[in-house]
């Protein structure tokens, strides 16, 4: 192998490039959602299931993956994950019934687990700790450009080459990912294969005790909760046919609205992560500014009578694409709460935060709709969305109030001038 590709950035470009494609096949849903109506004849409750499931397998994996990293190693296990997402899209593409397709929605939420958690040890391995939290916010910013691959992209796709045919193409791009991965990836500079020593059930759960015991912890959980949720369900699966259904937009449209949504996501990573380092005390402040923004603005575009405008809409999407890197917030905190042997098992712990919120909430969504449209199939219009949109405050309320209890019990055993580098040593 040269030397050029075992440089730190040829290994992270690669790795992104993983985690990319893992996003593109968490999404791809997202613009299909009323195509899978037809194709199944299933309900707006039995859509959501789709994603339910997804969400429910990657958030219940984030803790046993980060376990088998520190015992295999990345390159394996981030290579088991391209390889099990290969399998699940085709098993997608070629399902024709309803059952096959939620088996094969299952096993896409497996193998996108095993991506993120992976990439992010590799940039702890291969780059110096002070290019470490760019890294970090990089790899989360640019890996979202797999969602607007599965916005304007995958709805031509669909369009123009059908259901099998596309879904066929999307589960190939692993196959030439797990290559690249093999030719270029190393677990650090000095070892192909990493592996650590196996791990005690009774040393796991003290380690997980000791993550959620500290009060920072549980911020980092309640902050990674209340601000994805909103930006999740509306790439993953419901902002496609709320657009199109809900605010009278046509498909186009509404692919562009999704796509300005992750633009937003990808510019406001930077930001945030130079406004985290450069004040940490002052992170669960940003954190609940940003949500106030996002209800403010769902608010208006709720009341709004009939179809909101463009402008709101594009505004909606803006906000409430700032709540995703939002949630990497919380990591930020797990990390500055937690000593270095308890990294992977309280980043586990807050990840499964914003995942669980998107959970509840895409799965609220399609019972309401089916509720305030019994009978009705994909038919639901403005008023049952608006009903559907609404469980978001339930979310918000619950998901506000933690991270200021939080917030006050973590200020009480953390220093504030030993968290914002201030040095407190006597002159001479």
């Amino acid at each position: 192998m040269t030397p050029s590709l075992r440089s730190p950035y040829a290994v992270w470009v690669v790795g992104l490039l993983v985690y990319l494609v893992a996003v593109f096949h968490r999404s791809s849903l997202a613009v299909a959602g009323l195509a899978a109506t037809d194709r199944f004849d299933i309900s707006a409750a039995q859509l959501a299931t789709f994603t339910m499931l997804q969400l429910l397998v990657y958030a219940g994996l984030q803790i046993p993956v980060g376990l088998l990293v520190d015992r295999f190693g990345p390159r394996s296990v981030l290579l088991t994950g391209t390889l099990i997402l290969v399998v699940a899209q085709a098993g997608f593409a070629l399902s024709s019934t309803y059952g096959l397709a939620l088996l094969a929605r299952v096993f896409v939420g497996m193998g996108d687990a095993m991506t993120f958690i992976c990439v992010l040890r590799l940039v702890a391995s291969w780059f110096p700790g002070r290019r470490i939290p760019l890294i970090t916010q990089l790899t989360g910013t640019f890996g979202q450009m797999g969602a607007i691959g599965a916005a304007v992209p995958m709805t031509w796709a669909l369009r123009e080459l059908g259901w099998t045919t596309a879904y066929l193409v999307a589960a190939s791009l692993g196959v030439f990912l797990a290559v690249a991965l093999l030719a270029v990836v190393r677990d650090t500079p000095q070892v192909t294969h990493l592996r650590g020593p196996a791990l005690s059930l009774s040393a796991v759960r003290t380690s997980l005790a000791a993550s959620w015991a500290h009060p920072g912890t549980r911020l980092g959980f309640w902050m990674h909760f209340v601000t994805q949720f909103s930006a999740t369900a509306l790439s993953l699966l419901w902002g496609y046919p709320y657009f199109v259904r809900g605010e009278g937009l046509s498909p186009s449209a509404a692919g562009v609205l999704l796509t300005i949504m992750v633009v937003a996501v990808m510019c406001a990573g930077p930001v945030l992560g130079w406004l985290v380092g450069a004040h940490p005390w002052h992170r669960s402040t940003t954190v609940l500014t940003i949500v106030a923004s996002i209800v403010t603005v769902w608010t208006v575009v709720l009341a709004w009578p009939g179809n909101a405008p463009m402008w709101l809409l594009v505004l909606l999407v803006t906000v409430v694409g700032v709540g995703g890197p939002a949630s990497m917030i919380g990591f930020d905190v797990g990390r500055t709460s937690n000593p270095d042997e308890r990294l992977a098992s309280a980043s586990g712990i807050i990840n499964q935060g914003g995942f669980l919120a998107s959970l509840l909430l895409v799965i609220s969504i399609g019972l309401i709709l089916d509720w305030r449209t019994p009978g009705t199939g994909a038919s639901y219009g403005p008023a049952a969305f608006r009903w559907a949109m609404s469980a978001q405050y339930v979310l918000w309320a619950v998901g506000l109030t933690q991270v200021y209890r939080y917030r006050v019990l973590a200020r009480r055993v953390v220093d504030r001038d030993e968290l914002e580098g201030v040095d407190t040593t006597p002159a001479g």
